[in-house]
């Protein structure tokens, strides 16, 4: 009877596939890699960002498909250019973002930036709302790779008339930019963003601990048939060797992250809490490779608790060209 079931919900999954993407040839599969935020918050810098490269790359982890390089707010100056572009904190950053971007790419790495689609970011530097064109031509300009969008300071303009204006700039560059929505999953985003952004935040901020982590897994569920090759659902970073998580809430999390095929970019210090317990859960190729199949759709649960309205076990199940994948947690 479990097997019929089991082949009963795999077969669902097919059909429940909405199909209405963003279609500009990036996110075939989730991305990977490492953000400045949970970790640095804005106490970040141009030596942390090599440290961090330099981490990854001596433990395998770009091997591995952690291939982004994502810097977090505070990276830009509180004031524009003259002509109105961005530039770099020049103390945090004194080389400028393009020479770091060189070094980023030479090490076998893309990089990316943030912004807000608001006056400012969340953290009252300077945003994108009406410099839309000007920026995205910076951000290519600069060779970067990937763009994670905030929701602060939009002037009470909807987000669905804020949003598609930077989609719309970054595709006009000719540059493949990885277009990331970070909008809190307000404002029905789930009925237009996966036609906007290559993934799309489902939920608010995630916390480094438990309650924080299986809330924004549950919220996310609630629209993973929106899912898909193109526009992945984003229940925030990674929070795996930040905090004080167990063993066990830190595997159930990654577990749970690969799964449901959200973004694996790592939150930590990289030079501190990168332990062998730590890296064990990161490089389970198991679950990385359920997470980066360009053939399977998010894992959905289909028996026992898949309300998260309770503390019990949930029976997932998602499929890959060759086998159906069943989980229990």
């Amino acid at each position: 009877m479990f097997l019929r079931l089991v082949a009963t919900a795999a077969a669902l999954l097919c059909l429940l596939r909405v199909n209405n993407a963003l279609e500009n040839g990036l996110g075939i599969v989730p991305p990977m890699g490492w953000n400045s935020w949970n970790a640095f918050h804005c106490d970040v810098d141009e030596l942390k960002v090599k440290l961090a490269v330099e981490v990854m790359l001596g433990n395998g982890l770009v091997q591995l498909g952690y291939n982004y390089m994502n810097l977090d707010d505070c990276w830009m100056s509180p004031n524009r250019t003259s002509d109105g572009r961005y530039q770099a904190d020049p103390d945090k950053f004194p080389s400028g973002i393009p020479a770091l971007v060189k070094e980023v790419h030479k090490a076998g790495m893309k990089f990316g930036l943030y912004t807000s689609a608001g006056t400012k970011t969340c953290q009252k530097l300077p945003g994108s709302l009406d410099n839309e064109e000007i920026d995205a031509e910076t951000f290519a300009a600069w060779g970067v790779d990937y763009l994670k969008y905030d929701n602060c300071y939009g002037n009470g303009i909807p987000s669905i008339d804020r949003y598609p204006k930077m989609r719309n700039a970054l595709n006009a560059t000719g540059r493949d930019i990885f277009f990331s929505l970070c909008q809190w999953g307000v404002e029905d985003s789930w009925q237009w963003a996966p036609a906007v952004g290559n993934t799309w935040r489902t939920t608010g901020d995630i916390q480094p601990n438990w309650r924080s982590i299986r809330s924004n897994f549950w919220e996310s569920q609630k629209h993973i048939h929106r899912a898909g090759k193109g526009s992945w659902l984003d229940p925030d970073m990674l929070e795996v060797g930040n905090g004080a998580l167990t063993t066990v809430e830190s595997r159930s999390h990654f577990s749970l992250w690969c799964l449901a095929k959200a973004p694996l970019l790592l939150g930590m210090d990289l030079d501190q809490s990168l332990t062998d317990g730590v890296l064990n859960i990161i490089t389970n190729t198991n679950l990385i490779q359920i997470n980066q199949d360009p053939t399977s759709p998010p894992a959905r649960c289909f028996q026992g608790n898949c309300t998260g309205t309770a503390d019990d076990w949930s029976v997932f199940v998602t499929t890959s060209q060759e086998s159906t994948i069943v989980m229990i947690i």
